[in-house]
């Protein structure tokens, strides 16, 4: 398949869908590119505005996914509303969630916080992430436990160990402990690929089967 992987970031999602699909991967934040690129080799990492991206290019994937940035999003907002200057919400998510309904034929998946507001688009949600898909996902899509953060003094460290991934290896400009709880389980990753392609694999047969 080939496959779109944007705010690829440092591949959470990525780590467990191995070598034989054709991967894009897109990135603004040249240390986090360089990083991508050094662990997963064979991807094509390009450096540019994901959301732009997906507009010019997007007919050219069988499978897209998509994790657009989250802080604007996020619960934590409501409890820092007195503490800190407020901005509106990035709707670059839905814009992506409504191009991808009507303008993409293959299969996707939009990845996200569960927001402070009610999401003005029905989603499935699943732990603490929020996916709009044209697929349905199983509820559990890792067997993994996930660390309660919360009760973490070192949470880097801690999530270090659950991506398998040391990210003290970053020398850019962002905190660590954002990039670190950014990345998806690898497990759920690899359990969403799995499904796509299988209904990929199933509509192809039919397809044939028809002729």
């Amino acid at each position: 398949m080939k496959i779109l992987n944007l705010y690829a970031c440092l591949g959470g999602n990525r780590y467990l869908w191995g070598d034989e699909h054709d991967i894009t991967a897109v990135e603004w934040d040249e240390e986090l590119a360089r990083l991508y690129q050094e662990r997963f080799p064979k991807d094509k990492v390009i450096v540019a505005d994901a959301h732009q991206y997906l507009l010019e290019h997007y007919k050219e994937f069988d499978f897209i996914w998509s994790s657009p940035p989250c802080p604007t999003h996020s619960r934590f907002n409501t409890s820092m509303k007195t503490k800190r200057k407020m901005k509106y919400p990035d709707m670059r998510l839905y814009e992506e969630i409504i191009f991808l309904q009507h303008y993409f034929d293959g299969k996707y998946v939009v990845e996200n916080v569960i927001p402070f507001y009610e999401p003005l688009i029905a989603a499935q949600k699943r732990h603490r992430h929020l996916y709009w898909s044209n697929f349905i996902l199983p509820n559990n899509l890792s067997g993994r436990k996930n660390p309660d953060l919360s009760r973490t003094k070192n949470l880097v460290k801690v999530l270090s160990e659950f991506h398998d991934y040391d990210f003290r290896k970053y020398k850019g400009k962002q905190l660590l402990y954002k990039i670190a709880r950014n990345l998806v389980d690898y497990e759920a990753g690899k359990t969403i690929l799995d499904i796509a392609i299988g209904i990929v694999r199933k509509e192809n047969t039919e397809q044939t089967e028809l002729f």
